[in-house]
């Protein structure tokens, strides 16, 4: 007997498509869900894609919107051009914009970063939902250290290339953080940007705005775990000396996204070193 595919999603459907997103759920396992309770492919796709990008006013404008990619600000092309060397795009996903670069930096100068930081490190720390302050916190477990904005031949380099790739004046970039995560040290899932509803964001959101882009950069291979993930959308990214993940926080409309949900998966064996640079919307002075 040949079976009957549903080609219609009801409302019933279309609010538990919402809530099911709106509570982390990845895109494929909702189309699992369907798939299972006899719904066409191609029209659970359209739903979840609607759901994702928004409602469009007809079929073929919904279609196009799930086609066409928002590239965010990271520049087009294969390649990226910054003041002192040429960095290669490996990797891009549209939602969240997210890419894989490779060459950022070169071993020598993940070398010296992680010279430089070994005698600054302390436990690292996360922003205060309440009152904005930095607060150790157990879902954190690494070492930071940070470095004012060209306070090193080094570390101006750095800041220079990393604008250029991320396209924005050096002065909206905060300082360079280097962590060291040992064994076991992992970030549970969290935002880059300030919760704009949150009491503690405010301080920070009055000093350069809101957090707009990160760029991770890895200073050290890591012999098992110490994935970065971002687990809405079931990508984790290996890390590898010398690349780097960039990534923002908006969706084409320019509201938030909480696809780009990431953390740090633990550290299985060895160490994991990275430098992370985010940047503000206006110029921070921080």
């Amino acid at each position: 007997m040949q079976t009957r595919f549903h080609t219609k999603v009801t409302q019933d459907w279309q609010d538990w498509i919402r809530e099911a997103l709106a509570a982390g759920n990845a895109p494929a396992d909702l189309l699992l869900t369907m798939k299972e309770h006899q719904f066409d492919d191609g029209v659970a796709r359209e739903a979840i894609s609607t759901a994702l990008f928004g409602t469009a006013t007809a079929p073929a404008a919904a279609h196009a919107s799930a086609l066409t990619p928002f590239h965010g600000r990271l520049d087009e092309g294969h390649v990226l051009h910054t003041p002192d060397r040429d960095v290669r795009v490996l990797l891009r996903i549209a939602r969240p914009t997210i890419a894989v670069l490779d060459g950022v930096l070169s071993d020598e100068e993940c070398d010296a970063l992680k010279h430089m930081a070994l005698p600054r490190l302390e436990r690292s720390a996360v922003v205060g939902v309440a009152d904005g302050v930095n607060t150790v916190m157990d879902i954190r477990t690494s070492d930071g250290a940070y470095f004012q904005r060209a306070e090193s031949d080094l570390i101006r380099r750095i800041d220079a290339r990393t604008a250029a790739i991320m396209r924005l004046p050096e002065d909206h970039g905060e300082g360079l953080q280097v962590m060291r995560y040992g064994q076991g040290g992992e970030y549970l899932p969290h935002f880059d940007y300030f919760q704009p509803d949150e009491k503690g964001s405010q301080p920070h959101l009055a000093t350069g705005g809101q957090r707009i882009s990160t760029l991770i950069m890895y200073l050290h291979d890591v012999d098992a775990g110490g994935e970065t993930i971002f687990p809405r959308i079931d990508f984790s990214y290996v890390p590898r000396k010398g690349q780097a993940l960039y990534f923002e926080y908006t969706a084409a409309d320019g509201s938030l996204d909480p696809l780009s949900l990431h953390g740090g998966a633990p550290v299985m064996r060895g160490e994991k070193w990275i430098v992370t640079k985010w940047m503000r919307e206006r110029a921070f002075a921080g």
